[in-house]
């Protein structure tokens, strides 16, 4: 049986907490940033956001390596 593999794009996207929960980075924050007001740059620097739990079989079917139950 062959090894299966890991989905690169989504390695790099989300990251898998302790808890067994989906983070991710919002995006908008790495350029065009002049024409933001200050208050939407701080809302960007908020910590990441979570996956819903209706899209995580989806997200964890591209990681087939991980200790936790899907």
């Amino acid at each position: 049986m062959s090894k299966r593999k890991t989905n690169k794009s989504a390695k790099k996207r989300f990251k898998l907490t302790g808890t067994g929960k989906l983070t991710f980075k919002k995006g908008g924050i790495s350029h065009l940033n002049t024409g933001m007001s200050a208050k939407h740059k701080r809302r960007l620097r908020k910590p990441e956001g979570e996956v819903h739990e209706s899209q995580m079989e989806r997200i964890m079917s591209m990681f087939p390596y991980t200790k936790y139950a899907r």
